[in-house]
């Protein structure tokens, strides 16, 4: 029996010794748990005075939105697709006060636009840039908007990848976009979507999905493409963008194979050279293709941009984003062709980008 009593206490000690090591360990990781949503919740309380629900009312019904207020002077940049075609804007923050917001100036190409609300400034407590460019993969991100009409609507994700191109509202692409798992749904656009500095580092715009609901796979415009559209917009109310005059792709293995290519070369491959455009008039070719004695066509060739300026191209995406960020109309860009085995330079006289009827 006694020998039966110290069995039990060892027992019993053991539990206890058990519960006292592993104790400590589950209340850490609780606590880190916490930690995380305090830092959320720190977050959407320093920044949620400057998000704004748009509801917008046009000719054809209306529709909602979300914006962040950028500046002390009433300025708020959301989306172009949520405020064009507007008859009346109406803005509202979160402590219920409401305006009615002015478009100042709309940009289709980047899907960006910027509205003013006239307030005292001592109600606008505005939102600061972040550096899209120094993103990284998995880093955590906050959403913030009225996703189906429910505002001021905090989601949590992380970026899932950067350097993303993106159709703009004129067929044209957005370079540098910001893809991530923060839950956007239909009423975010034009949202902020920040880091955990509360610091803007993209715009919600876009979501990939075939419910129109999220699926995991959002997109945002990147914080350094949305500061100086929305100046310019401040500034002159519309943007000019560069134009080359091409369409074009990644090199393949499957045309490193068909061309016998550098297994090294990349860059981007010429598809289309629009006829009388930029690159055209500087002696840019595009595919050219035979058709063998079976008729099949087969790619004889075409030109492959391997630099802009000096800087090395790896992507249609690089060069989307350099003209974007490092280019006006009326610049003259040099690029680096590889052609027929050796390299070619062309010097490209950049023009505005065509408007949509014309493109």
């Amino acid at each position: 029996m006694k020998h039966l009593s110290k069995w039990l206490l060892t027992i019993i000690g053991a539990i206890a010794l058990g519960a006292f090591i592993f104790a400590p360990v589950m209340g850490q990781t609780t606590l880190a748990q916490d930690s995380a949503l305090t830092r959320e919740a720190q977050v959407f309380n320093e920044v949620s005075s400057a998000v704004v629900s748009i509801t917008v009312e046009t000719q054809m019904g209306g529709g909602q939105g979300s914006g962040f207020v950028i500046d002390t002077n009433g300025h708020i940049v959301t989306n172009n697709h949520v405020v064009d075609g507007a008859t009346f804007i109406e803005v509202e923050f979160i402590d219920g006060t409401l305006a009615e917001g002015t478009i100042v100036g709309l940009d289709p190409d980047s899907d960006l636009a910027v509205i003013k609300v006239d307030l005292p400034a001592e109600k606008l407590h505005p939102l600061s840039f972040g550096d899209s460019s120094a993103l990284y993969t998995g880093e955590p991100v906050i959403a913030i908007g009225s996703p189906f009409g429910q505002e001021f609507t905090l989601t949590t994700g992380v970026v899932s990848a950067t350097n993303r191109s993106i159709r703009g509202l004129t067929g044209f692409s957005i370079g540098e976009a910001i893809q991530t798992d923060a839950a956007i749904n239909p009423g975010n656009s034009g949202g902020p979507l920040l880091n955990m500095n509360g610091q803007v580092i993209g715009v919600n715009s876009q979501i990939l999905s075939d419910s129109r609901s999220n699926s995991g796979v959002g997109f945002a415009i990147p914080s350094n493409l949305t500061s100086r559209i929305s100046q310019k917009l401040i500034d002159d109310g519309f943007v000019e963008y560069s134009y080359m005059g091409i369409q074009g792709t990644d090199v393949s293995l499957r045309l490193i194979q068909e061309l016998n290519l550098p297994e090294d070369l990349r860059g981007v491959v010429v598809t289309q050279v629009v006829q009388g455009g930029p690159s055209a008039r500087a002696g840019m070719q595009g595919p050219e293709v035979m058709t063998d004695g079976n008729g099949v066509e087969q790619l004889q060739g075409t030109d492959i941009i391997t630099a802009i300026n000096g800087f090395r191209l790896t992507s249609m995406e690089d060069l989307i984003a350099y003209l974007a960020r490092e280019t006006a109309p009326g610049d003259t860009v040099q690029l680096t062709v590889y052609r027929d085995g050796s390299n070619v330079t062309l010097d490209v006289r950049l023009t505005p980008r065509p408007s949509q009827s014309a493109s």
